[in-house]
Parts: C-alpha cells; sequence; structure tokens
C-alpha cells in the first residue's frame, strides 16, 4: 500500500513538473534576440529586398531570407525550428504538426567561411519556407536557432509573419490633431475594410498593432474601433494612436577600408582589427528639423572594395560612438539605438560617462556596410526607449508605420494575420 501511495505521488508530481513548464513555454514572449555573443548581423528579409519587412504571403512561392555571422570561427551543428505565436507573441496552443508541413526541426546547413578577413566567422544562411518545411497557417511565427538538440537554449530568435490577406488597410499619417507639444508628433488614422470576411464582434474577434520603424517597445496594442460601419471599422483616434514624430537617424558609411565614408572620422588598423571612429555627436533635441534621406534605423552589408561576396569577405570593425552632453543624464541610461543593436537596449548597447570629454562613449563590433542609429535615453523601470530627449522630435520627419490586423473566431483555436500595411508619413 506505502509503495502503491509512493508511485502515484511520484507520478503526480512528474506530470504537475510537465504541466508547469508546458504552461511556462506558452506563457514566454518571444523577441528578436540574440543570446550569445558570437552571433553578429543578423537579418531577416523577404528575398530579394534586404530592407524588407520578414512578411510572407500565405500559399505563394515567396520566400524569407535569414543570414547571420557566428564570430568563433568554428562550423557549429545549428538547428532551427518555427513556432506559430498569437498578436501577444506567446505560442499559440496549436500542434506544430498542423502549422507545419514537413519537419519541426531541422539542421541549419548552408554556412561558409570568411576570406581574407581579419575576424574569422562563419555566415550561415536560410531560406523559409524550404524543402524540408513549408507553412500552413498565416499569424506570427517565431524562428528559434540552436546548437545541436538544446531547443529551449537557442543562441538567436526571430519574429516574422504569414500573411492571409483577407481585409484591406487604409490609412494615413499625418500632423497629430490632438499635439500639446505643438508640432511634435503624427497621427496614424486607419480603416479596415472587411467585405470578404465575415466578422461577428470585431471588438473581440480583432486585434490590431501599429508599429512605427519595426520597433517593438514603442507599439501600440489592442486598438479598438472608434466607430463600425457596413464592411468597415474605423480607427480614427485623436489620443491613442500618436506617435513622437522624432528625427531623421543618424548614419554613417563604413563601406571601405580604404577611405573615410560620410561620417566617419578615421579608420586604423591596430592590434590585428580594424577600429572606425564615428564623428563626435551632439544632441539634437534643441535644433531645427533637417531633411535627408536614410532607412528608418536599418543597415546594410555591403562593401565598396573589390571583393566578391559581401557575405564572408566584408570584415569586421570596433566602431567607437561618442555624444558630446553637457552633464549626464540622470535616472536611466542612454544607448545607442537600431537595427544595428538589434532594436534592444541591454547592457551591450548601454553608453558609459567620460566625465573628462563630457560625453558619452560605446564601442560596437560591426560588419562592414552602411548604418543607421540614434540615440535613445531610457529611464529606469522603463521598457519604452525615448529618443525625444537627444535626437528631438519633428512632425515632418519622415518614418514608415506598419499595421498588423489579427483575427480569431469565436471557435478558431488561433489568431490570424488577415491583414498587413506599410504607410509612409511622407503620404501627408
Amino acid at each position: 500500500m506505502f509503495r502503491n501511495c509512493f508511485f502515484l505521488s511520484l507520478i503526480s508530481i512528474v506530470i504537475f513538473s510537465l504541466n508547469s513548464r508546458a504552461q511556462a513555454a506558452f506563457d514566454q514572449v518571444y523577441r528578436n534576440q540574440v543570446f550569445i555573443p558570437d552571433i553578429h548581423s543578423v537579418q531577416l528579409f523577404s528575398s530579394g529586398s534586404v530592407l524588407s519587412m520578414p512578411v510572407l504571403s500565405l500559399g505563394t512561392d515567396e520566400q524569407l531570407v535569414l543570414k547571420f555571422d557566428d564570430l568563433s570561427g568554428q562550423v557549429k551543428n545549428y538547428n532551427y525550428t518555427i513556432l506559430h505565436c498569437d498578436a501577444d507573441w506567446r505560442e499559440s496552443f496549436v500542434m506544430q504538426s498542423e502549422y507545419l508541413d514537413g519537419f519541426a526541426e531541422n539542421p541549419l546547413d548552408d554556412y561558409a567561411l570568411s576570406f581574407n578577413t581579419s575576424m574569422d566567422y562563419v555566415n550561415y544562411q536560410l531560406a523559409i519556407p524550404n524543402q524540408q518545411v513549408r507553412l500552413n497557417y498565416s499569424g506570427n511565427y517565431i524562428l528559434l536557432v540552436y546548437e545541436g538538440n538544446d531547443r529551449e537554449h537557442p543562441v538567436l530568435s526571430r519574429r516574422f509573419f504569414v500573411l492571409d490577406q483577407q481585409v484591406a488597410v487604409q490609412g494615413q499619417v499625418k500632423k497629430a490633431t490632438f499635439d500639446p507639444f505643438q508640432g511634435d508628433n503624427q497621427e496614424v488614422d486607419f480603416s479596415v475594410l472587411h467585405r470578404q470576411l465575415k466578422i461577428e464582434d470585431p471588438f473581440s474577434e480583432i486585434r490590431v498593432v501599429v508599429m512605427k520603424n519595426r520597433r517593438w517597445d514603442s507599439a501600440i496594442r489592442d486598438l479598438k474601433p472608434i466607430f463600425v460601419r457596413d464592411n468597415e471599422l474605423v480607427y480614427d483616434y485623436d489620443e491613442q494612436n500618436v506617435f513622437p514624430g522624432g528625427n531623421e537617424f543618424r548614419y554613417f558609411d563604413m563601406r571601405s577600408w580604404k577611405y573615410t565614408g560620410e561620417n566617419v572620422d578615421e579608420i586604423g588598423f591596430y592590434q590585428a582589427y580594424y577600429h572606425v571612429r564615428v564623428m563626435p555627436d551632439e544632441i539634437r533635441s534643441n535644433k531645427k528639423y533637417f531633411e535627408y534621406q536614410e532607412m528608418n534605423g536599418n543597415f546594410t552589408v555591403e562593401s565598396q572594395d573589390r571583393i566578391q561576396d559581401p557575405d564572408t569577405e566584408c570584415d569586421y570593425a570596433f566602431v567607437h560612438f561618442s555624444l558630446a552632453v553637457p552633464v549626464p543624464l540622470v535616472g536611466g541610461t542612454v544607448h545607442v539605438f537600431g537595427a544595428l543593436t538589434n532594436w534592444t537596449t541591454g547592457k551591450g548597447t548601454a553608453m558609459s560617462w567620460d566625465a573628462a570629454h563630457k560625453q558619452y562613449d560605446l564601442t560596437l563590433l560591426l560588419k562592414q556596410g552602411y548604418y543607421n542609429y540614434e540615440y535613445v535615453y531610457v529611464p529606469e523601470g522603463a521598457t519604452v526607449a525615448d529618443e525625444t530627449v537627444l535626437e528631438g522630435s519633428h512632425f515632418e520627419t519622415e518614418n514608415d508605420y506598419q499595421i498588423f490586423v489579427y483575427y480569431k473566431g469565436i471557435s478558431d483555436r488561433y489568431e490570424q494575420l488577415v491583414g498587413f500595411t506599410q504607410l509612409n508619413s511622407r503620404s501627408f
């Protein structure tokens, strides 16, 4: 009797542990992250356009391309898996065998060693979908890359989207209607036209996400339609859909080691590696708006030197940033921000205060190319980076806005991505 009770108790503990781990997995919010220091230059984009959003149309031959470098210089046994997520980027309660055709886990075996570079690395590439795996459902997806069979400890994760365009999204970006800051902000008004999609309750079945320049930290979520018309949901708010206009991104051109590109102060080669000093920067929050073209925070890997393959022949450099500030900012941290830092504000992107020169400094290891960036301030305990403190904000600034529309009917088990569009502030 005692033995039976012991085994029943043991089984109960095991089941409880498994259920707890499963629940924790479904509660996890997946983000664009790099988990080990050897991984650099991660890009995920629609095939043919390195600056495009990672969005696939369901049931087409479109592909996404993942690229990254492993600076250990050693070929690793990397594998990958793909998980379907809800609009909040938590794993959906759907079996992988339902939304994936093929194998749930696959090897990442397309790699090449760097050639004629001061810093050795291995360049990995992956196209999705491929012969091993195809995607059956629309919605949000997370791509996890991990070594060996250690799926619970990925080396990187990347968000992407599969679109089943069942609704049309029409909108405009304009100077904010209600703007107490007198011209700093931009307002995103839009409508969802759903003639082909029957919606019983738009307040519970539809979710929208509005994002500026692919920044997830400042995304506006779960707006409810202000008007419900015949086959149209109207999101025409005055305050809830407002973003700071911000400023045009700073940039520097590091496409050659033979000459200093635009906004590059110095190129040197010492201690076996390249070093690049970006032109010293100043605060722009007290300056007037100045228009110029940039890439809204993105970067490209490319070279103007004589090479054949930028993926394996572009070298790395230690890039030194400096921002002149009269006094250190208290109550928070200053960061270099953009796609070059994965749009994150962790310890590796935080600048240090140099009291002797009255400036903030940071060194990043970056691959040869053309880069956008900005400086942001993150107050203690905050989750949203504030670009207005150091960069200023203007309603004239050119920005891209992404709008995602998700649908989940009352009897559905997962959220579909039924609408997507990208608006540009130059339209107003």
